[in-house]
């Protein structure tokens, strides 16, 4: 059990850093803070609102109420911002939460972490390239294109549209539901099956894996441009719809009043939204290409966290109220609330418009980030021995690893153009909130573990804030659908298989303090020449 929790310290993670890094340090704090907003301003405000207003099968809608949703759920993503902000300052490392795991709580936890950041990452970012694509395609009709339904959207929801179509008839479904549903009769047949592939979903994510193995400056550049962008969109939303709100819809009693379905509608909404908040946490995965990360890194963290709650609470108030809150359960729940509010026609469908293009370039962004999230954890996974070498290779021009970003731009890109949103969304959030809690508890153990050690910057009130933050965490985890934990288990079990065929017997830590030569990679050759 030693052998398991062995600790790689604070010195070591530094001292491995100036000996084998590579990355280029590019990024100050506003980079880093339109890095945060770019990740956390994407599909999760954009389409998994409308359900958390209106509630499904397996849980009940917040209503106008799911303001305090976001409050709630910004609370307790703002204690676990804090946590973070401590190692970012303290172990300016690429990794993220596994980085942190492994320097204070020791190895088989760092692992597991590691591994539940792909979740985060990786699976996150599968049902944002899907999102992407369903926004994409709205905004290129008001061009009068389309793309054929089989080109467009995955088997599972073409194959319950067409189930849908079979039992109502299209006369009495929506045009959405008309348009999925053909993919299955209109498909051409491999093999017998319909051939059925997101196909936008994929070419978003090439485009952007090539942008990322260039550089990590320029992708930072794209990201602020994208983050400039749908920040003003969001302000026309809010600017033209503060004039569309009538404050009927947030009292009428026909439709339950302001809180519906009281306290138990507002937190299961939280558990949902909190896939709006993912993202700010991915500022830290840049730790080792930011020019001063003792400084930059906190402010960042938390200046892109206060940023997405504002601009999410102005929101929910804003779509509530143009719009009775039972119309907004739709993937589009911001054109579905300027669909349904009263105002001059022009203005509406000029506003759609405007609220497709922002979706696109949300999302986009999001994509960005994430993409260039995952490989940095696969590199410092990788690094420690727990992955294979390749993983740490830097790209000797670009100085980006690119090996590992064109791995995860596979593996996103193959996914995305076969699942279904719906199987993603969940998954995420729960892998994510568990992140949260294993970075809470690891401030603690450093505390006791190496009190002396300069932190630039300090939770305030430890233990009780990160305690706060792990309870917090957990609550909205108990939130989430039993299929969704069932689910989770699995996904460790796979990981910890992995760990203990491969990661245990080539962790280069253990290596070494059994005694073991632990050959260096080589250097890159722009670094020789």
């Amino acid at each position: 059990m030693k052998e398991l929790f062995v600790r790689k310290s604070v010195a070591e993670c530094e001292a491995d850093v100036e000996r084998r890094s590579g990355l280029k340090r590019s990024l100050g704090k506003w980079h880093l803070t339109a890095l945060g907003v770019g990740a956390t301003i994407g599909a999760g405000i954009f389409a998994t609102t409308g359900t958390a207003i209106v509630g499904d099968a397996l849980r009940p809608g917040a209503g106008p109420a799911i303001v305090f949703s976001f409050v709630l759920t910004a609370v307790a993503c703002g204690f676990a911002a804090l946590c973070y902000a401590e190692f970012a300052a303290m172990v300016p490392i690429a990794g993220s939460a596994y980085t942190y795991a492994y320097a204070s709580i020791g190895e088989l936890v760092a692992w597991i972490i590691g591994w539940d950041l792909i979740i985060e990452y990786a699976v996150g970012n599968i049902g944002v390239a899907i999102g992407w694509s369903g926004h994409f395609r709205e905004l290129i009709r008001h061009f009068g294109l389309d793309l054929p339904a089989w080109l467009a959207t995955d088997y599972r929801s073409a194959h319950d549209a067409f189930r849908t179509l079979t039992a109502a008839g299209s006369a009495g479904t929506d045009p959405v539901t008309q348009y999925i549903g053909s993919a299955w009769t209109t498909a051409p047949h491999v093999f017998g099956f319909p051939l059925i592939v997101n196909l936008p979903a994929v070419l978003v994510v090439a485009v952007l894996t090539v942008v990322l193995v260039i550089g990590i400056k320029e992708s930072a550049d794209s990201n602020n441009a994208m983050v400039l962008l749908k920040i003003g969109i969001i302000l026309f939303f809010l600017a033209v719809g503060a004039f569309l709100i009538q404050p009927k819809n947030w009292t009428d009693p026909a439709t339950g009043g302001f809180a519906p379905n009281g306290f138990a509608g507002i937190s299961a909404a939280a558990a949902i939204i909190f896939f709006s908040y993912i993202g700010f946490d991915a500022v830290s995965t840049a730790a080792e290409e930011t020019r001063n990360p003792a400084k930059d890194m906190p402010f960042g963290i938390i200046m892109s966290l206060l940023i997405c709650t504002v601009l999410y609470v102005a929101l929910s108030i804003v779509m509530t109220g143009m719009a009775p809150w039972k119309t907004l359960g739709t993937a589009e729940p911001m054109i579905t609330a300027l669909q349904f509010a009263h105002g001059p026609p022009a203005l509406l469908n000029a506003s759609r418009f405007v609220i497709a293009l922002g979706a696109v370039i949300a999302m986009g962004s999001v994509l960005l980030v994430f993409q260039l999230g995952q490989p940095r954890i696969f590199f410092s996974m990788a690094r420690d021995g727990l992955l294979p070498p390749v993983m740490a290779k830097v790209h000797p021009r670009f100085k980006t690893p690119y090996v590992g970003t064109i791995l995860t731009g596979i593996f996103v890109a193959g996914f995305a153009a076969f699942a279904n949103i719906a199987e993603v969304v969940d998954l995420t959030n729960i892998g994510t909130l568990f992140a949260f809690v294993l970075v809470s508890a690891g401030v603690i153990f450093l505390r006791r573990i190496e009190p002396e050690r300069p932190r630039p910057f300090r939770v305030p009130g430890v233990p009780f804030t990160p305690i706060i933050s792990i309870a917090a965490c957990l609550y909205l985890m108990w939130q989430l659908p039993g299929i969704t934990w069932i689910r989770f288990g699995v996904w460790l079990a796979i990981g910890l298989v992995i760990y203990f065929t491969y990661g245990y017997r080539h962790s280069t830590l253990r290596r070494r303090r059994n005694g073991e030569v632990v050959p260096e990679p080589a250097e890159p050759v722009a670094e020789k020449v």
